[in-house]
C-alpha cells in the first residue's frame, strides 16, 4: 500500500507541474559542426524557484552531465549550457536534457518533470586521399585490348564524400556500373570484366609487325644494323616497345565508373570510386588523371594527381662495385629516367644462357647472384621493366675479378683470369671493349 501511494502521489505532482506550466524545456537547435569545434548545447527551461536536478543525457553512450540548481522564483526562464571542447566523430548523436525534482522519489531515482531532445550532427571531412592502379605490376600487351582501372580512396569523411575524377583537368563523363564482388570476380576471371571492351582484331590482319620490319631496312633494302668489328659490341641500353596494333582505337574511350562506401568502427566512411576503361597506350601514355573529393566540411575540393607513364631508361646498381669471385653479386633498379605510373614489372633475364640458379627469368626489383663463379666473368644481364603503357630493356655486363683454382690448387687457365673495370650499364649504340689481362 505505501509503495502505491508513493507512486500515485508522484503521479499527482506530474500533473500539478503540467498544469501550473513550468515543465516547459527546449534545447536551442545548432547546424552541423565540424570535428575540432567547440560547440555548446543550450537548455531553456521554465522553473517554481525551488531545488532542481538538470541532467543532460548522450543517449548514444548513456552518460550523464549532472548540475543541481536553487533558482529564484523571480526569474522563471532559465538556461543550462552545455560545452563540449574539440567535438570528435563519437560525439555526434542525440542528446537530452531533463529537468528533474529531487523529492519525493525513491532512493536512488530522480522524478523526470520534463525532457527536450537534440541530435547533434558532427561532421569530418577527409583526411587522405590516393590513386592507385588496380591488378598491377602488369605486363605490357601490344596485340590485346586491356582494360585498365584507377581506384581513388579517400579516408576519414564524414557523411561520405562525393568522388570524382578529371583528365587533363577536364571533368570525365562516365558510365555508373556495379563493381562485382569477389565472389563474381573470382568467377570472371580471365574475361573483360567490364562491359564496354573494345573487340580484338585477328592477329592475322596486323600488319604492324611487317610496316616495323621495313623501317629497319634502307631504301636499297638492305639491314640498316651497323657493321660489328671483332672487338666492338653494340648493346642498346633502352628500348621501348612502341608497336601499336590497329585494334588502338583514336576516338575518345568511354569510361566507367562505380564506387563503394565502407563505413569504419570510428563513424567515417571509406569511399573507393573506380574509373575503368580501355587503355590506348598511344594516347594515355603522358595523361594526367586526378581524382577530386568534394564534402560539406570543406571549402575547396581535395585533389591528387597522377600521371601515366611508360618506363624509360631504368638506372641499374651493382653491388659490390668489384665483384670478386665467390662474391654475391647484387643488381638492383635504382629509378628511372622519368617518373612511372603504374609501378613496373620486373623481369631478368641472361643474354645467351640461363641465370646462376637454373633458371630461365626472374622476378622483382633486384638480381641476386650467389657465389659468383669465375665463368661468368663478362656475362649480360637484361633488365626488363614494363606495365600496361609500354616496355623497355637495359643491359649490364658483369666483371668478375680474381682467379679459380682447380682440385689441387693450380691455377686455370690464363683465358679464364679476366680483370677489368667494375661493371656499368652499356649505353646505347656505344661500343663496349673487354680487355683480356694476361
Amino acid at each position: 500500500v505505501t509503495k502505491d501511494l508513493k507512486e500515485g502521489y508522484c503521479f499527482c505532482l506530474i500533473m500539478h507541474y503540467l498544469m501550473v506550466g513550468y515543465l516547459t524545456v527546449t534545447i536551442e537547435p545548432l547546424p552541423p559542426v565540424v570535428v575540432g569545434e567547440t560547440v555548446t548545447l543550450k537548455c531553456n527551461f521554465k522553473t517554481d524557484g525551488r531545488l532542481r536536478e538538470i541532467v543532460w543525457y548522450r543517449v548514444s553512450t548513456h552518460y550523464f552531465f549532472t548540475f543541481l540548481y536553487l533558482f529564484p522564483s523571480k526569474k522563471p526562464r532559465h538556461h543550462i549550457p552545455l560545452q563540449l571542447p574539440e567535438v570528435r566523430i563519437s560525439d555526434n548523436g542525440p542528446y537530452e536534457c531533463h529537468r528533474g525534482h529531487l523529492r519525493p522519489a525513491p532512493p536512488g531515482r530522480t522524478v523526470v518533470l520534463a525532457s527536450g531532445m537534440f541530435w547533434l550532427t558532427v561532421m569530418s571531412p577527409p583526411n587522405n586521399i590516393s590513386v592507385m592502379a588496380e591488378n598491377t605490376p602488369a605486363p605490357f600487351s601490344r596485340y590485346q585490348a586491356q582494360n585498365f582501372t584507377l581506384v581513388c580512396t579517400a579516408r576519414g569523411g564524414k557523411p561520405a564524400p562525393s568522388v570524382y575524377f578529371k583528365r587533363d583537368g577536364e571533368l570525365i563523363e562516365v558510365i555508373p556500373y556495379i563493381h562485382p564482388s569477389a565472389a563474381e570476380e573470382g568467377g570472371a576471371a580471365g574475361s573483360a570484366g567490364v562491359r564496354g571492351a573494345r573487340p580484338l582484331i585477328g592477329r592475322d590482319m596486323d600488319d604492324t609487325k611487317l610496316q616495323r620490319s621495313l623501317s629497319l631496312l634502307d631504301p636499297e633494302g638492305r639491314s640498316a644494323r651497323p657493321n660489328r668489328g671483332p672487338a666492338t659490341e653494340v648493346i642498346p641500353e633502352t628500348v621501348v616497345s612502341r608497336e601499336f596494333p590497329r585494334w588502338v582505337q583514336s576516338t575518345d574511350p568511354l569510361y566507367y565508373f562505380s564506387h563503394t562506401h565502407l563505413p569504419q568502427s570510428d563513424g567515417s566512411v571509406l569511399v573507393q570510386a573506380r574509373l575503368t576503361w580501355t587503355l590506348n597506350p598511344q594516347l594515355d601514355n603522358d595523361a594526367l588523371f586526378s581524382c577530386e573529393v568534394k564534402h560539406p566540411a570543406l571549402s575547396m575540393p581535395m585533389q591528387t594527381e597522377i600521371t601515366l607513364a611508360a618506363p624509360k631508361g631504368p638506372k641499374l646498381l651493382m653491388s659490390p662495385s668489384r665483384a670478386k669471385v665467390g662474391d654475391t653479386v647484387r643488381i638492383t633498379v635504382q629509378g628511372f629516367q622519368n617518373e612511372v605510373f603504374p609501378e613496373p614489372l620486373y623481369t631478368w633475364t641472361r643474354v645467351g644462357g640461363r641465370l646462376l640458379d637454373g633458371s630461365a627469368e626472374r622476378e622483382g626489383k633486384e638480381l641476386i647472384l650467389e657465389r659468383v663463379p669465375a665463368e661468368l666473368n663478362g656475362s649480360m644481364y637484361r633488365c626488363t621493366a614494363q606495365n600496361p603503357l609500354g616496355s623497355t630493356d637495359t643491359h649490364t655486363r658483369l666483371i668478375v675479378f680474381g682467379q679459380s683454382f682447380g682440385p689441387r690448387g693450380s691455377a686455370l687457365p690464363r683465358a679464364t683470369r679476366r680483370h677489368a673495370t667494375l661493371s656499368r650499364t652499356i649505353t646505347s649504340c656505344s661500343a663496349n671493349l673487354v680487355a683480356n689481362v694476361v
